[in-house]
């Protein structure tokens, strides 16, 4: 008989009349909610404002979402292509499937392009944001424990998750045991969105803290960099311990191939921008000149008014 483990929930959405409120997309939501708060707070700290942040987001938020659902739909074409497909899966998003590798890159991108157009240093915006992205990467992960879906293998650990085998509308109830085994009843499995959940907001946490000696230290864009290595760092074991489908290589998930490949551009990026020629003090007094123009041009277009 088990005593101890974590239970999962007894329901995975809300309904009203018509209307379904995934708790999945409740916490991503959370998630991007207090990245903002967070990066505003420390992009002011540089000198930028929260407008140049909300900009920024209505950018990124929906590329960042096209790259997520892009590269799930590369890493897994079996699901939308072929005979046993369903192409039209590609648009519901809300059944799951949001690859966060795709997500970071394009929704990078995109924030990258209107810095460039807004002439904001990147650097010091990577740099606000690192942490800030981390714990809304973790708060999302709370939307795995209601789906029941990307847990571990199965596990005696005291802190094992038990599946709620009622919860049929949690889209990963059918992924128990995925390597084809059948699970005896009161199978406990690793809770690997957890562990990256804790492994998350502890990067977050070192970032923060070590933040201000860091900078000193560090070009520009650096903290963003080892928030990277972080990342794929804790990617790499937790993702050993899934046993939801995925397509491997050389006996080695894909994901975690793509994690050791990021670790180590990241941890190139660290080291090439050491040798950027603007300094971190130098981008601070050019987000105050771009920050304090744009104040200028609002507050005439409202004087026109």
């Amino acid at each position: 008989m088990t005593i101890c483990y974590i239970p999962s929930p007894s329901i995975s959405q809300l309904t009203l009349g018509f209307i379904h409120i995934r708790f999945y997309a409740l916490s991503i939501l959370a998630g991007i909610l207090i990245a903002m708060c967070i990066t505003t707070r420390r992009w002011k700290r540089v000198g930028g404002d929260f407008n140049q942040v909300l900009d920024l987001v209505l950018v990124s938020l929906p590329a960042g979402i096209i790259g997520a659902r892009l590269y799930h739909v590369i890493t897994t074409p079996e699901k939308f292509f072929g005979s046993h497909g369903d192409f039209f899966e590609i648009f519901r998003i809300w059944n799951g499937g949001l690859g966060i590798w795709g997500g970071i890159f394009l929704g990078s991108l995109a924030a990258c392009a209107l810095c460039r157009y807004r002439k904001y240093p990147i650097g010091l915006l990577a740099d606000a944001a690192a942490p800030a992205i981390l714990i809304a990467q973790g708060v999302g992960r709370l939307g795995n424990w209601f789906n029941q879906e990307l847990y571990g293998a199965p596990t005696t650990l005291p802190w094992g998750l038990k599946l709620n085998y009622a919860a049929t509308q949690a889209i990963g109830h059918s992924e128990r045991c995925y390597d084809g085994l059948t699970c005896p009843a009161g199978t406990l499995f690793h809770p690997t969105f957890l562990y990256e959940m804790i492994w998350n907001f502890i990067g977050a946490a070192l970032l923060i803290g070590f933040g201000k000696v860091l900078v000193q230290k560090l070009r520009a864009g650096s903290l963003f960099a080892l928030y990277v290595m972080w990342y794929t760092a804790g990617r790499v074991w937790i993702e050993a311990l899934r046993i939801d489908f995925s397509h491997v290589f050389l006996g080695v998930r894909i994901n975690v191939w793509v994690s050791i490949l990021v670790f180590l551009l990241a941890a190139l990026c660290v080291i090439l921008l050491q040798r950027s020629a603007s300094t971190r003090d130098e981008l601070v007094e050019r987000l105050i000149d771009v920050t304090s123009d744009e104040k200028e041009r609002e507050a005439q277009c409202t004087s026109h008014k």
